[in-house]
């Protein structure tokens, strides 16, 4: 099985460990402190590098497609990004909502 990787470039470090750690119900498997974290689980790798301004091309969100949602959610963690969280059919109810005619597409 494969996990998902995500990197991340964060602002603020010491706040990311202790939001992270939180969502993840764990805390991380290696610090470097001011510096990097990285978390393992069993579904995810996820590293975090503080560093002045994100690097690369914006970030839309993240989220958990999680078969015991009760209805779909989403907050935002301490560096802006926004976090949801929703089964696979609240995920096609809200496809389906913003773009009607997709469901006529190939």
């Amino acid at each position: 099985m494969k996990k998902l990787h995500l990197a991340l470039g964060v602002a603020n470090l010491e706040a990311t460990v202790a939001d992270y750690s939180q969502r993840f119900g764990q805390p991380p498997t290696l610090v470097i402190p001011a510096t990097y974290a990285l978390w393992r689980t069993e579904t995810l790798n996820i590293s975090v590098r503080q560093v002045a301004a994100p690097q690369g091309g914006p970030l839309r969100h993240l989220g958990w497609e999680d078969d015991q949602a009760t209805e779909f959610s989403q907050d935002t963690d301490c560096n802006g990004i926004v976090w949801e969280q929703f089964t696979a059919a609240q995920q096609a109810a809200e496809i389906a909502a913003l773009w009607p005619m997709g469901k006529d597409s190939p």
